[in-house]
């Protein structure tokens, strides 16, 4: 998921529970597309790869997380930006307050993204 605070989703994209996040992440960029002015994306540990930031560079992001510990040439980061990570896991947290989000009853994945989007809607309008 791409969100742009708290409470506003950009995208989402459903992946396979054993899939990595990192491929679904470069998907989400891709599909919002290159912007015209540069933007900070705050993302998780998952995504500093250096494919996952070169795709987020030349798409005029610019990719703010922390170096794994064990990086041999590690980067300088907003460490003050990266700690409004939490917004972002505040809205997965509103989105697994609906059961049907956490338990997944819906058996479709139509279903399954169909409540999503509506959860989403009534998270930003509340």
């Amino acid at each position: 998921m791409m969100a742009a605070s708290e409470r506003q989703a950009v995208d989402f994209i459903l992946s396979g529970g054993n899939r990595h996040d990192a491929p679904q992440g470069r998907i989400l960029m891709e599909t919002v597309g290159k912007l015209k002015t540069v933007i900070d994306l705050i993302m998780d540990r998952a995504f500093e790869d250096d494919f996952t930031r070169y795709i987020a560079q030349t798409l005029n992001f610019n990719p703010v997380v922390p170096p794994k510990k064990n990086r041999k040439n590690p980067w300088e980061y907003d460490r003050e930006l990266y700690k409004r990570r939490n917004e972002i896991e505040r809205l997965f947290r509103l989105l697994d307050g609906f059961r049907r989000i956490f338990v997944r009853f819906e058996k479709l994945d139509v279903m399954y993204m169909g409540f999503i989007k509506f959860a989403l809607v009534y998270v930003a309008i509340c």
